[in-house]
């Protein structure tokens, strides 16, 4: 039997999507698999910088942001851009990840259309729908629409099918996150400005920190980093390195608290390369981020997690991030614990990754190139 290969569509918008997408992308091309690159720019300028590194361009940009828009705005547009370009390109699938707005948006445009979608890093759930908010729901209304479910781990599937989702639809084939980091970690050269920083802070224990979630704004984030700054000030052998995210809700609290902060380095975000080095030679991650929760593990790295809960409880589980929750007490106790008693960093190098082998971007590429016209057929049937 032939199997015909189809026309993909891969959209993305922001940085973890770019970082997440971009071997995706190259394994399709690989694979001679007709593929379409769409951004919708949701990250704007900073999205760039990842596409270069990893050689993707971009065949159309939706260019959908605007100052002060709502989560309402932003779907609105890429539906709207991104349906006139699924009428001219008229592909077989689309492929989305994650869950951003982004890719609920492509999700709901695809199934409008009567296409299939691929769902990378699907079966994620906190078990609260308003926290990560809108990422919680924007994952669970995608895998009702999806057609097939690429979930990072088994734990995934077995989310995904407690839910409903037909089984043969839902193929485990780790987080392309560890492949993108193999690929950046092999080739590692961070650049000049940042290599200056890790110089300047030579010898010092780093804490890296990174937090830019909509439910850490206002009083919780503002606690976190009055805790670690007064970590840092009791402690003379150790610095915090915190890229600062540019939404004007983390700025402000941020130069407001630690703006003359001593051993306090405060970065513009960083390109994928310099953050990649960051994490290499931290001492301790902090972080609420939902990738860092995926990269730290796969760099062998403690993290601790500024979260009430995580969608990626696997990395708890494996031992390799601890779960903060909101209490900053719990943050103060927590750093100051493994600043005395460094046995769990140390023993990290030694868990194996539970987010995958770095082969994912090769499993997804291979699934559409074998076998995706039977079961696509038959999930379009059922709709």
């Amino acid at each position: 039997m032939i199997v015909h290969q189809p026309k993909i569509l891969v959209l993305f918008g922001t940085r973890p999507e770019a970082i997440k997408l971009a071997p995706v992308i190259k394994e399709l091309e690989k694979q001679s698999i007709e593929t379409v690159v769409v951004s919708s720019s949701q990250h704007g300028h900073l999205i760039q910088p990842f596409l270069d590194l990893f050689g993707v361009v971009v065949d159309h940009d939706l260019r959908v942001m605007r100052e002060k828009q709502s989560l309402n705005d932003v779907c609105f547009r890429v539906i709207e851009r991104l349906d006139k370009l699924l009428q001219a390109e008229s592909p077989d699938v689309i492929v989305v990840q994650g869950d951003t707005t982004t890719a609920l948006a492509g999700a709901i445009a695809a199934f409008n259309r009567n296409i299939a979608i691929g769902h990378v890093e699907a079966g994620l759930r906190s078990s609260d729908r308003n926290s990560p908010f809108p990422e919680e729901m924007n994952r669970r209304l995608i895998s009702v629409l999806a057609t097939f479910h690429f979930a990072a781990t088994e734990q995934n599937r077995c989310t995904l099918i407690s839910e409903g989702v037909d089984p043969d639809s839902v193929i485990v084939t780790g987080n392309p996150v560890v492949d993108s980091l193999n690929s950046v970690v092999e080739n590692l050269r961070p650049g000049e400005r940042f290599a200056s920083v890790l110089e300047a802070t030579r010898g010092l224990k780093r804490i890296l920190l990174t937090t830019h979630r909509r439910e850490s704004f206002g009083a919780a984030m503002s606690a976190n980093l009055r805790v670690l700054k007064e970590f840092v000030k009791k402690h003379d052998d150790v610095c915090l390195l915190f890229p600062v995210h540019p939404n004007p809700n983390v700025r402000s609290v941020t130069e407001s608290i630690l703006g003359d902060a001593e051993r306090v380095v405060l970065l513009e975000p960083l390109g994928y390369s310099d953050f990649v080095a960051a994490m290499l030679n931290s001492w301790l991650i902090v972080s609420d981020s939902g990738g860092v929760q995926e990269e730290a593990p796969s760099l062998g790295k403690p993290l601790l997690v500024l979260r009430q809960n995580t969608e990626r409880p696997e990395a708890v589980t494996a031992g390799v991030a601890r779960l903060v929750g909101g209490d900053p007490k719990e943050l103060e106790r927590l750093l100051q614990e493994n600043y005395d008693d460094d046995t769990w960093i140390r023993s990290l190098s030694s868990i194996p990754n539970p987010f995958g082998d770095g082969l994912a971007a090769k499993r997804i590429a291979e699934f559409f190139k074998n076998n995706w016209r039977g079961r696509a057929s038959a999930k379009m049937r059922r709709r």
